[in-house]
């Protein structure tokens, strides 16, 4: 074995090392203290081995401990990643884990405060007159450009990307504005460079020659790294923006108001994009603002420095030739320039219309697929990608004409133009501000050792040399300048696309603002249509036990600013504890819209609504018609929408869910699907009524004082049906069914019958088991067997009827259909 090198001393001679220090410093420290009481050699090398493993126990115990909450952290991290769970804090944030390579990572997220929404609600809902916006909001009909309107709404959505100067987007842009001045820096320092690498060339001096490539490859490592570190700040600016608008949608988006489900069913000014305004739309314009920084502020800072810099190397007449081309650049730009914004705004709505036709399809596939109907939604999405890419090719069109004109103008045109003005200091000197070189050779000194002539020329080749580092400097200083001056000519187009995206960000901003606020009102100087959003004049009381409508009208709304059609006048009724109600009546007459005002889908447009005031345990609870089953585990299909942190910090244990699927006869489900933290399409996976007894799984699981099934058990066998609902009332709950089904009945104490009248808006009230209700009952047999009395009546005027249709009489003969002669023909004469 190879011995250990005496300048990489191994780990064993390091230790050891170290504790021959430590034992020298304790032996002195215990000679001191021997000379005050005195110790045998042998008890001080024992004292000094203890205190060396002592202090060694003791560094290794604190990083055992950090050690062990690493562990305890990570582990909590992949279970709640596992679990589809969360922690949550008391001042209401909370701490999701997602995965990171082979870990996980927790990051923090903060609710925004009312207070916030309150504060950013007038710059959304009214907007100044200076912006030349309507006072009701989304500006949908404002056409996005340049305009007031586009900077006042780039600026509303500033106050929220950037909400403080403290703030990490604040730390971004300062970070990212310091490299972008270091980058005009540098580039002042190549345009230089360049000049004194081509003097050094023209006059043959080797040396300094390769000293300047030497110097140029070290300004190019710094500059390297400075257009590496701008790209990625420009990035990190995107996501950072991205990630403040994220959250802030999605706090207004999903809140108590409901707006994720007004937004789409009663209010339209979004359409039925939702999904891509914050995903695509947003992306895009997280992407150009973060951009725009850079395409404007960076140029701007070019243009003054290098204009500066030519004022001083070309004089005063360069730098107004200068000035008056960019602005006669910008307007003709300007005025030939086509909407951008407007284009890139309704593309962005036809990609929308185009992505909702394929959601549509993979939300409904089985029922297209048990119809055969791929033919027709393969028509449908080819029509619907021929209009999206029609307008695309039209905006394709129209920029091939625009570019055109953009690089002309700012590549060949600026450049001559460049050359032209670099020339002033030659063939014009007076006008030009240029200087001799500084090593001028005509000197007293050296005429002296040199004959006249060669000193005259050694003198012009000096001056020759100094206008060539001029003119390449001033040709470098002009090629960035022109690249700056291109940079902000194109950032018009970049700033005509902004405006597009941007006024379609704050479109849905203000929209869910709006929704959130309830804030509608009809237009000026006219009254709002009945029924309509602004013409919302009853009241939703939560806090009542129980559930009353006092002169309420159903009403099936429509989208703002158009009013609803009316189902029912005034309904009226109160279901109290333990008054089990069930809703009957024809399809149409308005059931489901009784759970969707008590719920607060709907809005009470007259009268009053009154319910409990919160939602699931000792509340009210809603199941509506068709099953919801979430992304999730198991355990999350039962205790929705609760996630494993509520049912935790609620007390509730997996032994209780168990018997709960135990009551909705669901008990197998764990030990079929894989245990509780198995991750399945549930949707897929369950069947018609594996899904309706999840849902009242949940009903079991939440315990509410009271809860309405919308047609809850329609796929479920009467006798398991019949015995989810004595559970369900055996629990306490009072229940308020919607069906169809009359053997409902002995499960509830009244009926709610819809739809009655010669116009189908009349209702009636009763108590089932009461004398009304058997007089209704027995009139209806009543009259069953009125109609029955008169089957045999009915049966000989059909016969009748039958025979006078067989035969058919021929005005003028008498003769019967099938006697009727034939006429003669060539190939049968005439009889």
């Amino acid at each position: 074995m190879a011995a250990q090198s005496t300048l990489r001393p191994s780990p064993t001679d390091r230790f050891s090392e170290l504790f021959d220090r430590f034992y020298e410093r304790l032996s002195a420290r215990l000679d001191r203290f021997q000379r005050r009481s005195p110790l045998s050699k042998r008890t001080t090398q024992l004292i000094a081995t203890l205190a060396l493993s002592l202090t060694l126990i003791t560094s290794g115990y604190g990083g055992y401990r950090l050690y062990r909450r690493r562990k305890t952290e990570r582990d909590l991290g992949r279970k709640l990643v596992r679990r589809n769970s969360a922690l949550l804090s008391k001042d209401g944030s909370r701490t999701i884990y997602v995965p990171y390579k082979d870990r996980t990572t927790g990051v923090t997220i903060h609710p925004t405060k009312n207070t916030t929404f309150g504060a950013h609600r007038r710059l959304f809902l009214n907007p100044p007159r200076e912006a030349r916006m309507e006072d009701g909001v989304p500006p949908a009909n404002i056409r996005p450009g340049l305009n007031m309107a586009f900077l006042y709404q780039f600026g509303a959505l500033m106050r929220i990307m950037i909400p403080r100067a403290s703030s990490k987007e604040s730390g971004l842009l300062l970070t990212h504005a310091l490299f972008l001045l270091l980058r005009t820096y540098l580039s002042l320092v190549v345009a230089r460079m360049d000049g004194e690498i081509v003097r050094d060339l023209v006059a043959g001096k080797g040396r300094a020659f390769l000293l300047g490539i030497g110097k140029w490859l070290s300004i190019g490592a710094i500059s390297s790294y400075t257009n590496s570190m701008i790209k990625f700040l420009q990035s990190k600016i995107s996501i950072a923006f991205r990630t403040r608008l994220t959250r802030y949608i999605h706090d207004l988006y999903l809140n108590n108001s409901l707006a994720y489900y007004k937004l789409h069913n009663l209010d339209g000014g979004v359409g039925h994009g939702a999904d891509q305004f914050i995903t695509q739309d947003l992306t895009l314009f997280c992407d150009s603002a973060a951009s725009l920084y850079s395409s404007l502020g960076k140029p701007l800072v070019d243009l003054v420095t290098f204009n500066f810099q030519l004022y001083q190397s070309l004089g005063p007449l360069a730098l107004s030739a200068l000035l008056i081309n960019y602005f006669a650049t910008a307007t003709l730009l300007r005025k030939l320039s086509p909407p951008f914004g407007k284009m890139k705004a309704v593309e962005g709505r036809k990609e929308g219309e185009f992505r909702a036709m394929h959601a549509r399809l993979i939300a409904n596939a089985e029922e297209v697929a048990f119809y055969a109907g791929g033919p027709t939604e393969h028509t449908l999405l080819d029509q619907g990608f021929r209009e999206l890419r029609k307008w695309m090719e039209s905006i394709y069109r129209i920029k091939v004409g625009y570019n055109m004109l953009e690089d002309f103008v700012l590549k060949y045109s600026w450049s001559a133009f460049g050359y032209l003005i670099t020339s002033i200091p030659v063939f014009l000197p007076t006008l030009g501000s240029l200087t001799e070189p500084s090593n001028t050779i005509s000197t007293p000194a050296l005429k002296s050792q040199v004959s006249t002539a060669a000193a005259e020329l050694i003198e012009h080749s000096h001056r020759s040399g100094g206008r060539m580092k001029q003119f390449i400097t001033n040709k470098r200083l002009m090629l960035s300048l022109a690249d700056a001056g291109g940079r902000m000519m194109y950032s018009i187009k970049d700033l005509s696309e902004l405006a597009g995206y941007t006024s379609r960000v704050y479109t849905l901003i203000s929209t869910l603002h709006r929704v959130h606020a309830n804030a509608y009102y009809p237009p000026r100087g006219s009254y709002p249509d009945l029924f309509s959003l602004a013409d919302v004049q009853g009241t939703l009381h939560k806090g009542f036990d129980g559930v009353r409508l006092e002169n309420v009208p159903v009403v099936a709304p429509s989208l703002y600013p158009t009013g609803g059609e009316e189902l029912i006048d005034n309904l009226s009724f109160v279901v109290g504890p333990g008054d089990h109600l069930l809703i009957t009546g024809p399809n149409g007459a308005g059931k489901s819209a009784v759970s969707r005002i008590v719920a607060g889908l709907w809005p009470t447009y007259r009268g009053l609504t009154s319910r409990p005031r919160t939602a699931g345990q000792d509340g009210i609870m809603f199941l509506p018609q068709r099953p919801y089953l979430s992304p999730g585990t198991l355990r999350d299909q039962v205790i929705y929408p609760h996630t494993e942190a509520d049912m935790q910090a609620a007390g509730r244990r997996e032994s209780e869910l168990q018997a709960v699927l135990e009551q909705a006869k669901l008990g197998y489900l764990p030990e079929r699907e894989g245990g509780w933290d198995t991750r399945k399409m549930w949707k897929d996976v369950l069947s018609g009524g594996e899904k309706q007894r999840m849902g009242i799984a949940r009903l079991l699981y939440h315990e509410p004082r009271y809860a309405f099934v919308d047609e809850g058990t329609s796929a479920v066998s009467s006798d398991v049906e019949g015995l989810l609902y004595e559970t369900a009332k055996g629990k306490g709950i009072t229940l308020i069914t919607i069906s169809t089904r009359a053997s409902l009945k002995r499960y509830h104490s009244y009926t709610l019958t819809l739809g009655l009248g010669e116009e189908a808006n009349e209702y009636e009230f009763l108590r089932i088991g009461t004398a009304s209700e058997k007089d209704s009952v027995e009139k209806e047999l009543q009259e069953l067997r009125e109609r029955l009395s008169q089957v045999e009546q009915w049966k000989e005027r059909r016969k009748e009827i039958e025979e006078e249709l067989g035969k058919v009489w021929i005005a003028g003969e008498g003769k019967e259909a099938g006697e009727v002669e034939e006429e003669p023909t060539l190939e049968s004469p005439a009889r």
